[in-house]
């Protein structure tokens, strides 16, 4: 495996990435700074990869009880336990390789207080694959569905636990549609759209546990002002310091 060594969030992470498979990208960056994560909590990522949205909780978040992340490829697994040693957080976050469709055997019930996901963003019966194993599994769905997502959560969260996740927005509906099927509700809505004028392209999600039903629909997220230039909001992702948080 190819790979590159990238700094992300203006050095804040040092990271290895492969050069064909899932990278770093405006959503992976956008879904660590929409996360709220509580003093003594538990976090888990599905999907990790390399490790990039738990090690940027890592450092917005040292508060947190415990991040970890599952990943079921096992050359991704390698690097993420690489990036979190050369950033210094093997002592704050934990990679452990398992596939998201047994997490009955790997955890126990209700483990966890947050729950993040970048899941894939098209189904293999609704898209052509990418040739490459590494991105059709993280993109296409080829090891997963969104319902064995969303079983996956149902399991592993406690009651009023929140899960957080950022997907293509055209699977708006069906997204809430699943998730409330496994009594996911959907309590926090944000629209991304490249810029003003344009379609949304993914949205922002945080969905609650059994906890009751009412979703607010925030303010839409723009990455690029009419001018072309980056928004402050979508800098504001990008500072360590700063969120997404309303």
């Amino acid at each position: 495996m190819d790979i590159t060594r990238d700094d992300i969030l203006y050095g804040e992470l040092v990271l290895k990435q492969p050069v064909d498979g899932p990278r770093v990208n405006v959503d992976t960056v956008l879904l660590a700074a929409y996360c709220r994560v509580r003093r003594g909590e538990r976090v888990l990522e599905l999907g990790a990869a390399h490790g990039a949205v738990a090690l940027l909780l890592a450092k917005r978040y040292p508060h947190a009880s415990s991040i970890e992340g599952l990943e079921v490829q096992n050359d991704l697994w390698e690097l993420s336990k690489q990036n979190a040693e050369e950033n210094g957080l093997s002592d704050k976050v934990t990679f452990r390789q398992g596939d998201l469709r047994e997490v009955r055997r790997l955890y126990k019930s209700q483990s966890f207080d947050v729950v993040v996901v970048n899941p894939p963003y098209d189904e293999i019966d609704r898209s052509r694959p990418s040739p490459n194993f590494r991105e059709a599994t993280a993109r296409h769905g080829v090891a997963c569905t969104f319902e064995d997502v969303a079983a996956a959560v149902k399991f592993l969260l406690r009651n009023k636990g929140r899960l957080y996740l950022v997907m293509r927005a055209k699977r708006l509906a069906e997204v809430c549609s699943k998730l409330t099927q496994k009594g996911l509700q959907p309590r926090r809505l944000r629209l991304v759209h490249p810029k003003p004028e344009s379609d949304a392209s993914v949205f922002l999600m945080e969905a609650t546990r059994s906890d009751g039903i009412g979703m607010l629909v925030e303010p839409p997220l723009f990455i690029h002002g009419s001018d072309g230039s980056y928004t402050e909001e979508l800098l504001r992702a990008y500072r360590i310091g700063d969120n997404l948080c309303r």
